[in-house]
This record gives structure tokens, sequence and C-alpha cells, in this order.
């Protein structure tokens, strides 16, 4: 039988699946039927969407995280579902066009690192609050960073600007979460590191990997101390 907790986990997992759904498919949706209607290009639409989603999404679930899961294997197997779904959307030419574009796949790698980052680090130290930072970084960070570049430039462009404000966002997050674990410095190298690499993309090797990588890369090391 299964016991109190692990229905609780099931629940929550319904819950947030059911909070990202309402998110992806209905708010962001209509703010890109919107955002047409007011003449912003397609591409500008497109890229709001895919921002508020890595914050709204991905951020405010990887909050919940700590609070709603005794173990990693839930927030894996949500982001590889999801990784495989968004893969899917790509791959059968059905492109949920709100927010994907044909060729990019930031979205699918957004999904698997989030997922895995959070696994790997709470798999290693057995804490969630310092599993999450990684996955924060994206959702909020890169978040933060399309948006403002978005407003400067009004298209996809890596730019100094957005790697100051991802700074901006992440050394508090990198920070706050650390420090319950006693590795505020680390939180802090961790999201200038990330803040860092977020400009940089090598073929399938893109922003989302990079940045969660060199994050758990950090934080692993720094986590060493306190093992």
């Amino acid at each position: 039988m299964l016991n109190g907790s692990i229905y609780s986990e099931i629940l929550w997992t319904f819950i947030l699946a059911f909070y990202v759904i309402f998110v992806t498919f209905f708010l962001t949706k209509k703010l890109y039927l919107w955002m047409i209607k007011r003449v912003y290009k397609k591409e500008i639409a497109i890229y709001y969407n895919r921002k508020l989603i890595h914050i709204f999404a991905g951020g405010v679930v990887v909050l919940a995280v700590p609070f709603v899961f005794k173990n990693p294997w839930y927030p894996l197997l949500a982001g590889t579902i999801l990784s495989i779904f968004t893969y899917f959307t790509h791959k059968s030419g059905k492109l949920l066009y709100w927010f994907q574009t044909q060729g990019d796949l930031n979205d699918v790698s957004f999904c698997f690192m989030w997922g895995l980052a959070i696994f790997i680090l709470w798999w290693v130290f057995g804490n969630p609050w310092i599993a999450i930072i990684p996955p924060a970084f994206i959702a909020f960070g890169d978040g933060i960073t399309g948006i403002i570049r978005n407003l400067a430039f009004q298209e996809r462009k890596k730019h100094p600007i957005g790697n100051v404000y991802m700074m901006g966002v992440c050394i508090p997050i990198g920070y706050f979460f650390a420090n319950m674990v006693g590795l505020a410095a680390w939180g802090v190298l961790a999201a200038i590191v990330a803040s860092f690499f977020e400009r940089y993309e090598f073929g399938i090797i893109d922003d989302n990997v990079l940045i969660t990588l060199s994050a758990t890369i950090i934080l692993f090391i720094g986590g060493q101390s306190i093992i």
C-alpha cells in the first residue's frame, strides 16, 4: 500500500502539472494573441512567452519543490516527460506556435535540465534547497535576461546587458538558498559563473545546458565541504 507521503507527492505532481498546463496552454496563448493584435512581431511575442513560461511555470514550480516533494524522482520525471512532449511537438511539425519556433529546441533542453539538475544535486547532498538553485537560475535569471533583451532590441539577441540583469537576479537566489546549507559564497559564485555562460551556445549545447551544468559543478565542488 502507498503511504500518506507518496499519496501527497502524487497529488502535488498533478496539481503542479495542471498549473503548468494552465500557464503554458492558456495564459501565454491568450497573451500571444493579445500581443499580435497590438502589432508585436510574431518573433517578439513568441520570445516574451518563452521567458514568461520560464518564470511562471518553471520558476514557480521549482520554488514549490522543497515543500511538496520528499525525493528528487518526481521533479526528474516531470522534467523528462515535458522534454519528451516538447521534443515531439517539434519533430511532428505540430509546434505550439505561441512559444515554439522551428529548429529551436531550447524549450526541450529547459525542461530536461530543470529536472536533471534537481535530481543530481538532491541525490548527492540529500537536500532540496541546494538542488533548486540551477533550475531557479534558468527560470528566473535567464527569464529576466530574455525579457530585458527583448525590450531593448526587439529581437532574440545575446548582449551583455542581459547578463548583468541575470547576475542581479541570480546572486540573491544563489546566496539565499545556498546559505540554508552553509554555502552562501558558493551560491554567489555559481550565480556569477552561470550568468557568464548564458551568453554562449555551442550547437545543441545551448544556454540552458551551460547555465545548469556550470552552476551544478560549482555547487558540487563547494558542497564537498559539508558532505
